[in-house]
């Protein structure tokens, strides 16, 4: 129903939700949208008649707000898009038709590598190089800019996406003409839960579910679980947001929430400032949960008009949240399908690694839990050795966004320069905060010259570090790992420590509160007790221990409250999408299509869509097929496709060698993502992979059977099967694909040849990527799964039954036969609308028919 609602002057248009008075917030928000487009009526029933304890069967088509983008997935996305351009005027159709049908924002954040550290020209430098690397990708998105209607770019050195979305763009309310409803944000990268601590609902998809969504197309979804958690009491006097986060993460991933959702609720909630809540939400995806919602409150209107929001717009989000039964009831919670309990006062300080961000450890026991880790011997009496830490990063949007754990930070590095402690020399310290205002309140409380003597000068402005964009590390420290397989560390205010993410050459990965980084930076070494021994000594001798250092929780709410002020977020957001002189000297081509360099080794126009008929072809059995690799559990999209450096070992190297591109030119595979020919050949390339049909081994490495099982690298062998037409497939344990939204995991092995992945359990997104790239996505028997069913990998494999798929009921299993085994398989094409997406070949060919087929009736 229709109604009306007046704020100030103006008077909004909006769709009454009359929900069920116990329907959790972010069903309430989901039910306001299908009511506004007019889902069928089954899609509402599914959710008015939903039950905390029902099984879940239904889906429902969700129309996003807004579509958000990284330049990392936001080149393929517009590469995709510009392919289409072209695809549509093969097929007779007008190329102008394909633009973004809802506004597409996208962040250039991803591509800024920290090379340099430790000097105050460092952001300079990086700066310069960043461009050098990647002039040829902002050229290309200047080109969408400006020939795609809807589609917006924020330059290089502005911020990280996320931080940048909960300080400026997010709406929380969105409007539209006289309409106003809830902004719906979907975006291309597994972090953007973090505007669900501001009251928005959102999470991240695929990136070619992103272009399906700006072509006006909906997001399916089941209509999931919700899990409630209910925060109550105080933190510690030395426990931070990101120890409370972490303590999250290990309980949620514990209790199990993947394809749920999660709502957090409670007295607790209401002392949470909104930049607490925030940093809890942005590691939804380390939880698993598809979004993190912390409802409307009071809090999250001080936080706009604090971020230099409209007064008469956080009215409307105040006004409409309260209309539509959106605003945060403490005392009359939700039904949930489960309910936990936290409560603050148990949070202690913690790090969470080597490998995964699940994997807390009390502060006092990360020494003893380095210790048991297995390596071998090192050599005694080394400076560098086993658990040495080689990088200390003060980075991600996760942290930098949260003024409490930075400013602390910067006290710490206070007390540490005014104690006479330094960074040890091994270390390289890093500073790349997500938003220019935190060097503007640095600056006010003069704490920038006590980071930058202890080596934390600002590298940029960016992910930098969280996402592998580490650079090197100190030559000794590299030499040292390389002669003498050492086990050294990185401790990171990130989000993500996966094998191989961080740096190639740092094999333990830890995530901390940025005054930790500050204290393990000056300690240099894991293999101490932080809690017990001292980080180092003053001049005079005297011991320093951590607890000499750390700020009380009064210090750092008085410098908060003294130099950090909304004309800080109002003059730094006030030419955000205006770029620095580079950015305006780069050349723009304008035209309905790209013109394409056929050199180009960064953007090349995608092969999907070559030779696509116009009605898609009967789906046909896997037959004869052959595995590609055969991986355990927890393979993370890292390991399926890797975002760091391009190793000049590797296949895409010695590819880009082959074009003439200099070793130090080779870049980042995130960076190279508008390459289909760089990124297929980095499918399985990272270099922690462990592919069982090689054991043994690391990398990217497989046995190739058409050549009596040699060990070869999986490229190679994909291509040799390909060549033979011979199908491949997947084989794969518990949670495949988990961690970073990325297209290119999806991608890259169809590219591969790869029709099937068969595994335990899958990831939400990822699966959802298979799908849209016309990947078969199949879970074994409960209970089974490769080894259980005895299956080395090395049968030849066959799915049948697929032709069901063209009728109008799918099935839930399908026949998978490896050798002489035989089981039944669950088919994971959840929702209709991801059975007509397989049927199509993937969701590109689906809606350009769409497309086209429109332009057709309307002749």
């Amino acid at each position: 129903m229709t109604d009306f609602l007046t704020v100030g002057s103006r008077r909004y248009r909006i769709h009454t939700v009359d929900a069920p008075a116990r329907l959790p917030y972010s069903l309430r928000i989901m039910l306001e949208n299908l009511l506004r487009h007019a889902a069928p009526a089954e899609q509402v029933r599914a959710l008015t008649g939903w039950r905390p304890r029902a099984g879940r069967t239904a889906a429902v088509d969700l129309h996003p707000a807004r579509v958000f983008l990284h330049d990392t997935n936001g080149v393929p996305v517009l590469a995709d898009l510009a392919s289409m351009r072209d695809a549509m005027a093969a097929l007779g159709g007008d190329p102008g038709s394909v633009n973004p049908a809802i506004p597409a924002e996208l962040v250039i954040d991803h591509s800024i590598i920290a090379d340099v550290f430790g000097s105050r020209d460092a952001l300079a430098r990086n700066a310069d190089r960043e461009y050098e690397r990647n002039a040829e990708r902002y050229r290309f998105l200047r080109w969408g800019q400006a020939s795609l209607r809807g589609f917006t770019v924020v330059p290089p050195g502005k911020g990280i996406m996320h931080q940048i979305n909960v300080e400026h763009l997010a709406r929380v309310v969105m409007t539209r003409g006289d309409e106003a409803y809830p902004d719906l944000c979907l975006g291309t990268d597994s972090h953007t839960t973090m505007v669900n601590g501001l009251g928005t609902l959102g999470w991240g998809i695929g990136g070619i579910e992103a272009e399906a969504a700006m072509l006006g197309q909906s997001v399916s979804i089941l209509v999931p679980d919700v899990v409630g958690v209910r925060l109550h009491g105080e933190l510690p006097v030395a426990a931070t947001a990101t120890d409370l986060v972490l303590t999250l993460t290990e309980r949620l991933r514990d209790h199990g929430v993947v394809g749920k959702i999660v709502e957090f609720h409670g007295p607790g909630v209401t002392a949470l400032p909104v930049t607490d809540r925030v940093t809890i939400s942005n590691m939804s995806p380390e939880f698993g949960s598809t979004a993190a919602l912390f409802p409307i409150d009071a809090e999250t209107i001080r936080y706009l008009r604090f971020t230099g929001r409209d007064g008469e717009h956080a009215d409307l989000v105040e006004a409409y949240a309260r209309a539509q039964g959106l605003w945060h009831e403490p005392d009359a919670p939700p039904a949930y399908t489960a309910d936990l309990d936290l409560d603050l006062a148990t949070v202690v300080p913690s790090v969470a690694g080597p490998r995964r961000p699940q994997d807390r450890i009390p502060l006092e026991g990360v020494k003893a839990a380095f210790r048991a880790q297995e390596r071998p011997p090192a050599e005694a009496g080394r400076e560098i050795t086993h658990g040495t830490v080689a990088i200390a990063a003060i980075t991600s949007c996760t942290n930098t966004s949260n003024p409490s754990v930075m400013v602390a930070a910067g006290l710490l590095a206070k007390k540490a320069a005014e104690r006479g402690l330094s960074a040890k020399p091994w270390v390289k310290t890093t500073l790349s905060p997500g938003s220019r205002v935190v060097m503007d309140y640095y600056g006010e409380a003069g704490l920038t010259p006590y980071l930058e003597r202890l080596g934390f000068t600002l590298a940029g402005f960016g992910c930098m570090t969280c996402i592998g964009a580490s650079g090197p590390l100190v030559e000794e420290v590299s030499k040292a790992v390389a002669e003498h397989d050492l086990d050294v560390a990185a401790v990171l205010s990130g989000n993500r420590n996966f094998e191989g993410r961080i740096q190639p050459e740092v094999r333990s990965n830890y995530l901390a509160s940025p005054p930790l980084v500050v204290a393990y930076a000056i300690a240099g070494t894991m293999d101490l007790d932080l809690t017990t021994e001292p980080l180092g000594t003053d001049p005079g001798g005297r011991p320093v221990y951590l607890r000499d250092l750390w700020p009380a929780p009064e210090e750092v709410r008085a410098v908060i409250e003294r130099v950090i002020r909304p004309e800080m977020f109002a003059r730094a957001y006030a030419d955000v999408l205006d770029g620095d002189e580079r950015w305006q000297r780069l050349d723009v081509a304008s035209s309905a299509t790209y013109p394409w360099d056929p050199a180009s080794t960064y953007v090349r126009r995608a092969p999907y869509l070559d030779g696509m008929s116009p009605e898609p072809p009967p789906v046909a059995d896997i037959t004869g097929a052959r595995v590609l690799v055969k991986l355990g559990d927890f393979i993370t999209t890292d390991h399926i496709s890797p975002a760091g450096a391009i190793l000049p070992s590797s296949p895409a190297g010695r590819y880009l060698a082959g074009l003439g591109v200099p070793r130090h030119q080779l870049n980042t595979y995130a960076s190279r993502r508008g390459n289909h020919e760089v990124m297929m050949r980095g499918a399985f390339a990272n270099v922690r992979l462990r592919n069982q049909l090689v054991p043994g081994t690391e990398g990217g490495l497989t046995a190739g059977f058409l050549d009596g099982g040699a060990i070869t690298t999986v490229y190679e062998a994909a291509r040799a099967y390909q060549e033979a037409a011979v199908p491949v497939v997947v084989l794969a344990g518990e949670g495949y694909g988990a961690g970073s939204s990325r297209d290119w995991a999806a991608k890259g092995p169809a590219l591969l040849g790869v029709r099937a992945v068969i595994a335990k359990s899958f990831e939400r997104i990822h699966r959802s990527n298979l799908v849209g790239m016309g990947v078969l996505p199949l879970q074994f028997p409960p209970g089974e799964g490769p080894d259980e069913l005895g299956l080395t990998g090395r049968e030849v494999i066959s799915v049948t039954g697929l032709a069901a798929l063209d009728g109008p009921r799918l099935p839930p299993t399908l026949t998978v036969t490896a050798g002489d085994v035989t089981f039944q398989a669950r088919l994971r094409l959840d929702t209709p609308r991801e059975a007509d997406y397989y049927r199509h070949g993937g969701i590109m060919p689906y809606v350009l028919r769409g497309l086209l087929a429109s332009a057709r009736r309307s002749r």
